[in-house]
């Protein structure tokens, strides 16, 4: 279960839209691992196989170690509330930086476990917004599309002063 190395913006594979996965087998669930690892280690509460380059639709959210991760096989958001709710999001490809992102309070999401079963589920909260982000990163769309042009060049001028002084 190796770390591994997170693409950095603005990478141009973070704009890229990741393929479906179509074999649930050992190198999946390795690959899962993997990103778990990378994830714990970066760290972050969720990542997507795009963050360290592989383009395919898989993510891992780990909101708390305690309940464990959960690993999720080509989601889609299927059903979104009217809702919204602001909060801040950040990414492990840009690590440092964080903004208010507003999104659906409440979410419907299928998706396949690693074996390949399908499940439907609703979420709502941090679990919500988590889903979301990395489902957005999955369909190429980087958490800072989301933001203001304001907001978004403020972002990316202060992780450009981050890298120069890290």
């Amino acid at each position: 279960m190796p770390i591994r190395s997170i693409l950095r913006f603005p990478d141009a594979r973070l704009s890229m839209a990741a393929a479906p996965v179509e074999r649930f087998d050992a190198d999946l669930a390795a690959l899962a691992n993997d990103l778990l690892e990378t994830m714990r280690a970066a760290p972050g509460i969720g990542i997507t196989a795009p963050h360290i380059g592989i383009l395919q639709r898989l993510t891992v959210i780990e909101l708390d170690p305690a309940s464990g991760p959960k690993i999720y096989v080509n989601p889609e958001i299927i059903w979104s509330s009217d809702e919204t709710v602001s909060h801040a999001e950040g990414s492990v490809s840009m690590p440092g930086i964080t903004e208010d992102v507003i999104r659906p309070r409440l979410i419907r999401v299928r998706y396949q476990t690693p074996s390949g079963d399908v499940v439907e589920m609703e979420a709502d909260g941090l679990l919500s917004i988590c889903l979301q982000h990395e489902i957005d990163q999955l369909d190429g769309i980087f958490w800072l599309q989301r933001l203001s042009r304001l907001k978004r060049e403020r972002a990316v001028k202060r992780f450009a002063k981050l890298a120069r002084s890290g």
